[in-house]
């Protein structure tokens, strides 16, 4: 039976998060767009924030669906389905940033992108290897085993930012072990420095979201969609979001640094927000307007990489030499909207773009699995 045909409410929260994904990674003007749409500087959190951890979350709750199904054919073909998926997802991820592969120099020549520079760690190489290890570690040692897990890599990973960094940007130990790892230039560059949010290092407490995603998933599949499954996950979610207030008078809740207390927020928010979900569409049936991003939920990974694929043009190519994106928010959006209106406008309509190309898919069952 079908994700989508027995628990809607999954898939619209997968759209959910997509279509926020879109929005947030692809402002008119970065510099005129309204805070709950940024990342927090360093330590604090913001609904961008949120966005991220929210996919890892939904990955677990789709492995919950899956990897049942694997291991009935055994730990060989386990392993190399989620080996194979893993590899690809994360060549995918480490292709986006290479793409288009050429780019101008200053006298308007094109040129191959230098491979030595190009970003190794990034968004969707971080969702490659939080499946891969999840999987794995779900596989081998069961899900009691696995929040043991949780608990003593989260609580590991506290200390080793603490031993090795001061928690700063510039001296945290995730930076320190990337520069080792893979070299400066392979790092992500946007912090004003050569720093990535997606590091190796902080990719062990991102594995707990998918881990807290496949939890919950398989409680819902064993409750279904009841009161007391809602009533339990409001719950243990209200306590998830209390640690996390709590620890983060110890450990700051910072997405850069993926900090346990940030595990802990996120996916107590997601828990809630599952409940609500849950209530609202699959208890109440109130679906006359979950369609929009059931068109996001069905082709989740595919059109998130299409949007970052088609705001990777924009960047690259000109109009009346001038960089498109910039262009088309000035000439566009702008005028008519203002900085912070008009910023935001420019992500609604290159999220409804991606949208239309997602509900064309959908009207013709085209369903890209990565």
């Amino acid at each position: 039976m079908e994700l989508q045909k027995r628990y809607l409410s999954l898939d619209v929260f997968r759209g959910m998060d997509v279509a926020l994904m879109i929005v947030v990674n692809t402002p008119g003007d970065h510099d005129s767009t309204f805070s709950p749409l940024l990342h927090a500087p360093w330590n604090g959190f913001t609904l961008t924030d949120l966005v991220f951890p929210t996919f890892l979350f939904l990955v677990g709750i789709s492995l919950s669906f899956s990897l049942k199904n694997y291991e009935s054919v055994g730990t060989s073909a386990v392993m190399k389905k989620v080996l194979k998926r893993t590899a690809l997802i994360f060549l995918l991820g480490y292709l986006m940033y290479w793409f288009p592969f050429v780019e101008q120099n200053e006298a308007g020549e094109w040129l191959m992108k230098p491979i030595e520079e190009t970003r190794i760690f990034g968004v969707l190489q971080r969702i490659a290897l939080c499946y891969g290890l999840s999987a794995i570690i779900i596989h081998f040692i069961k899900i009691r085993s696995a929040l043991i897990y949780s608990a003593v890599s989260l609580l590991l990973y506290w200390i080793l930012m603490t031993e090795f960094g001061d928690g700063t940007l510039t001296g945290n130990a995730v930076l320190k072990l990337d520069a080792w790892l893979v070299g400066v230039n392979h790092l992500y560059k946007g912090e004003g420095l050569p720093f990535d949010p997606e590091g190796f290092l902080s990719t062990f407490p991102a594995v707990v979201n998918v881990i807290a995603g496949y939890c919950a998933g398989i409680y819902f599949k064993k409750k279904g969609p009841s009161y007391e499954t809602i009533a339990r996950m409001m719950m243990i979610g209200a306590a998830m979001i209390f640690v996390a207030l709590a620890w983060d008078l110890l450990f700051p809740i910072n997405k850069k640094l993926w900090t346990s207390s940030f595990v802990m927020i996120t996916s107590g928010i997601d828990l809630m927000i599952l409940a609500v979900l849950i209530y609202a569409i699959d208890l109440r049936q109130w679906k006359r307007w979950t369609y929009f991003f059931e068109v996001f939920g069905r082709n989740t990974l595919f059109l998130y990489l299409l949007s970052e694929v088609l705001a990777i043009l924009l960047d690259t190519f000109s109009i009346q030499n001038e960089n498109a994106h910039p262009w088309i928010f000035s000439n566009v959006f702008e005028p008519w909207a203002g900085g912070y209106f008009g910023s935001l406008f420019f992500a609604l309509s290159f999220m409804l773009l991606c949208w239309a190309v997602g509900y064309w898919m959908d009207r013709r069952k085209i369903y890209v699995k990565i």
